[in-house]
């Protein structure tokens, strides 16, 4: 797992792998996992937020709370950054990443969602300054986190069908 799928020149942290969700019971366990993020996708453009703190484009997502499940959280976080409600999340998978300050390996869960429109009711706040549909055949936007972008990526090649009727305990 130590090869990089991309890494972020600023920092130094690096996605090493992304691992689609096969099976809702195969959650890795080598490393933590305290955040989510979502790729949400509407048609070829995916939502991006641009976070205050970092200064750059990037997936809604964040920590996950005491007591909150990775779905939960992302759902929250979501809401939060975007103005976005979308409760019917799909885990996409796990997202590897081997990161700098302090050093550390830990995961994200990564879920996944398709709207039928691009959703433009957004109201700035403390942490998201601005929402973004990126049209991925297209260049990113200037000071877009390649982590993220890379990751989201993933989401398309490696798309996890969703049995009918079924929705994932995670």
């Amino acid at each position: 797992m130590d090869q990089a799928l991309a890494v972020d020149e600023n920092t130094g942290n690096t996605l090493t792998a992304f691992l689609p969700a096969i099976d809702d019971a195969a959650v890795p366990d080598d490393a933590p996992m305290p955040a989510a993020l979502t790729a949400v996708w509407c048609g070829r453009q995916l939502l991006l937020v641009f976070n205050r703190f970092r200064r750059q484009w990037e997936l809604p997502g964040g920590r996950i709370d005491p007591g909150e499940t990775p779905r939960q959280a992302a759902i929250r976080e979501l809401r939060e950054e975007s103005g976005l409600d979308l409760p019917d999340l799909a885990l996409a998978g796990y997202a590897r990443f081997r990161l700098t300050t302090p050093p550390r390996q830990e995961y994200a869960a990564v879920y996944i969602a398709e709207v039928p429109a691009r959703h433009h009711d957004f109201v700035p706040n403390d942490e998201i300054s601005a929402i973004c549909w990126w049209d991925i055949t297209k260049p990113p936007p200037g000071d877009t986190q390649v982590l993220d972008t890379t990751l989201a990526h993933q989401t398309r090649v490696n798309p996890r069908p969703e049995p009918a009727g079924k929705r994932p305990n995670d």
